[in-house]
C-alpha cells in the first residue's frame, strides 16, 4: 500500500523530467503500479483510511510523484453533488495526452495543491477550462474524454507533472493573483 512515504517532494529530479512512454501491450507491473496508484487516491479520500494512515487527500497521483519515470496518472475527483455521487472521474490513464483545449481559460479560487509540495503556494494557477484528453485504459483500449472545470484542471494537473512541470510554475510572477478579464474562477 502505498503511503506519503512514498512520494517524493518538490526538489526530487524527476518531478522535473519528461516521463517515458509506456510501452503497450501493458505490463503486469505497469498495471498493478496504476491500481496501487488509485488504491492511494480512495484511502485518501476515506476519512478513517486518510487518519489511520496520515494520508494527505489527493484527486489526482502522477507515476513521477512515486519517482518512477512513466507515462501514467490516476484520476479520482468525487462529485460535491449528493444526487449524483458517483465521482466525476475515476480513471487511471496511461500515456494521457491533450489532444484539444479551450481557448476559455480557469482557475480555482482557493489555489492548487499538491501531494509532492508540503507547503501553500498562493495564487491563481491558470489552466484552460476544457481539454480533450486522448489515453489507453488499464485493458489496453485507446480512450477520448472531454472534461471541464475542475477535472480538466485536476489532469491538466497530473499531466504536467509528466512533463516536469510543477503547478506552481503556471503562477504569475510578481502578483501571483493578477488575472486576465475572461478567466473562469472556480468555487
Amino acid at each position: 500500500m502505498l503511503l506519503m512515504k512514498d512520494i517524493v517532494r518538490e526538489g526530487h529530479p524527476v518531478l522535473r523530467e519528461v516521463a517515458k512512454e509506456v510501452e503497450l501491450p501493458l505490463s503486469a507491473e505497469d498495471l498493478a503500479l496504476g491500481e496501487e496508484m488509485m488504491i492511494f487516491l480512495k484511502n485518501s479520500q476515506d476519512k478513517e483510511m486518510a487518519e489511520k494512515y496520515e494520508l494527505r487527500g489527493g484527486v489526482g497521483l502522477a507515476a513521477p510523484q512515486l519517482a518512477i519515470s512513466k507515462r501514467i496518472i490516476a484520476l479520482l475527483v468525487p462529485s460535491n453533488n449528493p444526487e449524483k455521487p458517483e465521482p466525476l472521474l475515476n480513471t487511471v490513464m496511461y500515456n494521457p495526452k491533450i489532444v484539444s483545449h479551450s481557448v476559455q481559460s480557469a482557475c480555482l479560487a482557493d489555489g492548487e495543491g499538491c501531494l509532492s509540495v508540503d507547503r501553500e503556494v498562493p495564487g491563481y494557477v491558470v489552466r484552460h477550462a476544457r481539454v480533450t484528453v486522448e489515453y489507453v485504459d488499464a485493458n489496453g483500449q485507446k480512450q477520448k474524454i472531454r472534461l471541464k472545470n475542475y477535472p480538466a484542471i485536476v489532469v491538466q494537473h497530473e499531466i504536467d507533472h509528466l512533463n516536469g512541470i510543477m503547478f506552481y510554475d503556471h503562477i504569475a510572477s510578481p502578483n501571483p493573483f493578477a488575472l486576465a478579464e475572461d478567466v473562469l474562477v472556480l468555487e
